[in-house]
């Protein structure tokens, strides 16, 4: 690994933003918006090497695979936020997504950045999650050589798990360790070297993209409603009831009915009420679809 930062992209100075100390609010929150706006265009860029790395972990969730996330300081953040949200929004299993850090769950809030130097605890961290040939292992780096990430890819590639890179500058380091590089060049940063701007937003986007379209495919939203939301408080139980609404006839009070018949389940609800059929036959319908509330609806008798 080189030590030089100097010929990457992320640690270069901008030119719009070398008097920024000068600027005043207006221009300076101006000057971020506007170099904002290139990170969805960087994004669009990468879209070829997101279907891929997408499309694989799809394809190992269905399985019975994992995916991991696994990255230091901002990027391990990222990581567990993403990892985080997959169990209430899609009611996916909490081990089917997971995030290893740099430093563990601690570093989370108060940053232990030699962690990340570590290419062995890298490697020690993600094996101790028995990784198996089934699991896909994303490391995250905006700079693209932090050894932690690329420690826990090669232990990965190891044991014939599908490997993905996340970076920010072109032919990052960690590229070679990966299947599937994705390296995401949103320009040097408005604040010399803090990619907890630009970079940690494309990074975010891309992540979002990740697992979303993956719990898309694996039949956990129809039409665009979480129809796998685990409606475990009031603002949920709401936002359940409107999903059963907007896929059904029924009125509110049908809804809060069937919604608590079908143990606060929406997939279930919504068949029960599209079939008539209750709450038992109704996932039995879904099994029988391997969990695709369109399949149970539309083509189960």
């Amino acid at each position: 690994m080189t030590d030089s930062l100097t010929c990457l992209t992320t640690e270069k100075r901008n030119e719009r933003t070398n008097h920024m100390d000068q600027m005043s609010t207006s221009e300076i929150l101006s000057v971020m918006n506007e170099e904002d706006h290139k990170v969805a265009e960087a994004v669009k860029q990468v879209l070829p090497a997101i279907t891929t790395a997408v499309d694989h972990i799809a394809s190992a969730l269905k399985k019975g695979g994992r995916l991991f996330y696994v990255g230091a300081g901002t990027s391990g953040r990222l990581g567990i936020l993403d990892a985080s949200e997959c169990p209430p929004t899609f009611m996916a299993d909490p081990e089917m997504v997971q995030a290893v850090m740099a430093g563990g769950g601690q570093a989370f809030t108060k940053a232990k950045e030699n962690s990340e130097d570590d290419v062995l605890q890298g490697g020690r961290d993600i094996q101790a999650k028995k990784l198996t040939n089934q699991d896909v292992v994303v490391g995250i780096t905006a700079s693209g050589r932090t050894p932690y990430p690329i420690g826990a890819l090669e232990h990965a590639s190891k044991v014939g798990a599908y490997t993905i890179s996340l970076s920010c500058n072109r032919s990052s380091e960690i590229s070679d360790y990966a299947e599937c590089p994705i390296e995401v060049v949103v320009g040097p940063e408005v604040l010399t070297g803090s990619t907890r701007l630009k970079s940690a937003t494309a990074h975010k986007m891309v992540l979002n993209m990740m697992s979303t379209t993956a719990m898309i495919k694996l039949g956990k939203v129809y039409e665009n409603l979480m129809v796998d939301v685990h409606a475990s408080n009031h603002k949920l139980r709401e936002r359940a009831k409107s999903i059963l609404m907007e896929c059904t006839t029924a009125s509110y009070e049908e809804a809060e009915q069937t919604l608590k018949d079908a143990k606060l389940e929406v997939k279930p609800a919504i068949v029960m009420l599209k079939r008539s059929v209750s709450y038992e036959k109704a996932k039995q319908l879904l099994q029988g679809a391997g969990g695709n509330l369109r399949k149970a609806v539309e083509e189960s008798s």
